[in-house]
């Protein structure tokens, strides 16, 4: 084979590449450092991540697909082409077909920027893959059988619901709230309740070790750094588990809500086959720590997290590229 077949999952926190026969060989966040002197970038990826609030004022560190979509078309061409290079062989004499992981509600508009993307990121053919369907197959599900699944995908910007079966998407629901809204409900909880100023990572770091949607039964603690609110210096406190608790409430609530008015806007054939099965979690967000369980008290179903829920999107979408003939009905195009 002269080219690479490649599957890209560009989400909003975190960018996956798949190459054919070799698996995952890139997993970077979505980040990019620019400079506002002359628009160029500085970095890309996690070394990108790193230099956030640490740079001068000229240089900007940014997502530039927020809430699932693009936000900066510039940032984001040059942030694939970036990861792509890393990845592509430099003596391939072919271009690559390039599978993208998409939203399931992806307009007309948005499939155009993003084939012009790929393209300019020598991308010899673009195919469309929605998230959810990918996240179903990474998660082992059965999407080709008539019986229908759902599954619940917890990205970084959205939260998609998803009821599969015959390999087609037969319901669909979102919002934009995930990851990302968790890291920021735990940021103003601690600026709310501690006096303390802290950033985004450092939200996403307490949410990682210690976070939890329900009580748990040992405590959990972490040293939180940060801005004291009212001296303007650094200061430390140590915050438990139940704090975190408190301040994702609003988040989870919400996300629960999504997945019963999924429940109630299906039709009753699909519903009697969801009725037997439990509800798959994938996603990041899915690693919150209790959370089948919180679902499953909101919503009266059983919820089981996929095996690798944080790649379950990527991971599907390789099992379709290396089985082509099987999934040949799950792509959009």
């Amino acid at each position: 084979m002269f080219y690479d077949d490649l599957a890209l999952d560009l989400g909003t926190a975190n960018t996956l590449i798949y190459i054919k026969g070799k698996g995952v060989v890139l997993d970077e966040p979505s980040v990019v450092a620019i400079s506002e002197r002359d628009s160029s970038i500085r970095a890309v990826g996690k070394e990108a991540r790193d230099m956030f609030g640490k740079t001068p004022d000229y240089i900007k560190t940014i997502r530039p697909l927020q809430d699932g979509s693009i936000a900066d078309y510039d940032s984001t061409e040059q942030m694939v082409s970036s990861f792509m290079k890393q990845v592509i062989k430099k003596k391939a004499f072919l271009k690559p077909r390039l599978l993208i992981c998409v939203h399931s509600a992806i307009t007309q508009y948005e499939r155009r920027v993003i084939r012009e993307i790929a393209q300019h990121c020598k991308a010899r053919k673009v195919y469309f893959l929605p998230e959810p369907m990918a996240a179903a197959i990474g998660a082992k599900i059965p999407v080709q059988e008539a019986t229908a699944h759902m599954i619940v995908d917890i990205g970084g910007g959205t939260t998609e619901v998803a009821v599969i079966a015959s390999s087609e998407i037969a319901h669909w629901e979102a919002i934009k709230i995930a990851g990302d809204e968790m890291d920021e409900a735990i940021q103003q909880h601690i600026r709310q309740k501690c006096n303390l100023v802290i950033s985004l990572l450092e939200a996403e770091r307490i949410k990682k070790e210690i976070g939890s949607a329900i009580s748990l039964p040992e405590k959990l603690e972490t040293t939180v750094r940060g801005k004291d609110m009212v001296t303007d210096l650094p200061k430390s406190v140590t915050i438990d588990n139940e704090l975190i608790r408190a301040g994702l409430k609003r988040p989870l609530k919400a996300i629960a809500e999504l997945i019963i008015r999924a429940l109630e806007h299906i039709p009753a054939a699909l519903a009697a086959d969801i009725q037997q099965d439990s509800i798959m979690l994938a996603g990041g967000g899915s690693l919150l720590r209790g959370l089948d369980t919180y679902l499953s008290q909101e919503t009266g179903r059983t919820f089981i997290v996929a095996e690798d829920p944080l790649r379950a999107v990527v991971n599907g979408s390789g099992m379709v590229l290396e089985n082509p003939l099987i999934f040949a009905n799950v792509c959009l195009n």
